[in-house]
């Protein structure tokens, strides 16, 4: 896990355990009208993953290696907090951070006159804030007043699944989401090609200035964008990289690539934390730079903070 991208739940001490089992919500009877807002990638073979020499080390980025997918499809947008909030409404479900009552926020969206909160260690930007859940997205007194076309956060893995039974879609593994990032490009840092900023202009909603302290939000935004904010990639998938970091179905581990499937891969039978894909608006070339379509990241299935969105998936092997 990187806590300096993501946090943890653990990272902050021992977890409160109360009332945290998982939630199973029933679909409704219209649920599979969401398959046709995804796009068609049909059956694929790409070369997945990267050795280049912004691969992290450690991270498992590589062996690069040719993967073949069966025929799925894919959301052109991460689920928006209008979207979670329908799912919301109809199941009274709740998320995680609201059970254990809260979430991580990056340490510069909270008031000035914001009481001391615990930090993580490694990474001090991210505060345990009680009361921040994907309602109140920078903390208890936060609204989504101009949200509702944002990508939903303060959202867990469990939380992603829930949503996606509801809906009757999956998460998409990450060979699938890595695979419709690339759009067709073959052994490219972004969704687009290899410039981080094409023609001089900005791509993705990643994090401008110096980090943690200075945030010129050059590209438009200081936190989340909407999930329309910038033009789609070859498939018509907006923002893979950048803006809210995504879960994917698959188990982490930093050395699954040496022996994975060459089809379909389903990621390993067991882990500790699960993908996580894209970057967020947080990343930043001078502490992460896993805002690249090879980057990985993951953690803890029940973990959840102020970047970390999801998108859905069907069809496929895993469909």
């Amino acid at each position: 896990m990187s806590e300096c991208c993501t946090p943890g739940r653990g990272a902050v001490g021992t977890v409160d355990p109360t009332d945290i089992a998982v939630q199973h919500v029933e679909p409704p009877p219209t649920s599979d009208e969401a398959a046709g807002r995804l796009i068609d990638v049909g059956t694929q073979m790409f070369t997945m993953g990267s050795v280049g020499p912004l691969a992290i080390p450690g991270d498992g980025e590589g062996p690069a290696h040719v993967v073949r997918l069966a025929s799925y499809s894919i959301a052109p947008y991460t689920v928006t907090n209008a979207e979670f909030a329908d799912f919301v409404a109809a199941t009274n479900y709740r998320t995680d951070a609201e059970r254990f009552r809260w979430s991580f926020v990056f340490g510069p969206f909270l008031p000035d006159d914001f009481p001391d909160t615990r930090g993580v260690a490694d990474a001090p930007w991210w505060r345990q804030v009680f009361g921040a859940d994907w309602r109140h997205p920078d903390g208890p007194e936060s609204t989504l007043e101009g949200r509702s076309d944002h990508p939903v956060v303060h959202v867990s893995w469990r939380d992603a699944v829930a949503y996606c039974d509801w809906r009757n879609v999956r998460l998409p593994t990450e060979a699938e989401w890595e695979c419709a990032a690339r759009g067709g490009l073959s052994g490219c840092d972004f969704p687009w090609g290899d410039e981080l900023e094409p023609d001089g202009r900005h791509a993705m909603n990643v994090f401008q200035g110096t980090f943690p302290a200075m945030n010129s939000a050059a590209d438009g935004y200081a936190g989340t964008a909407p999930v329309d904010a910038y033009p789609p990639n070859e498939l018509g998938l907006h923002q893979m990289t950048g803006n809210v970091w995504e879960w994917c179905a698959d188990w982490y581990s930093p050395t699954y690539y040496a022996s994975s499937a060459e089809v379909d891969p389903p990621g390993p039978a067991t882990g500790i934390a699960r993908v996580m894909r894209g970057g967020s608006y947080l990343c930043h070339e001078s502490y992460c730079r896993r805002y690249r379509v090879s980057a990985r990241s993951s953690n803890t299935p029940d973990s959840s903070s102020g970047n970390v969105g999801f998108r859905v998936a069907a069809g496929g092997v895993s469909g």
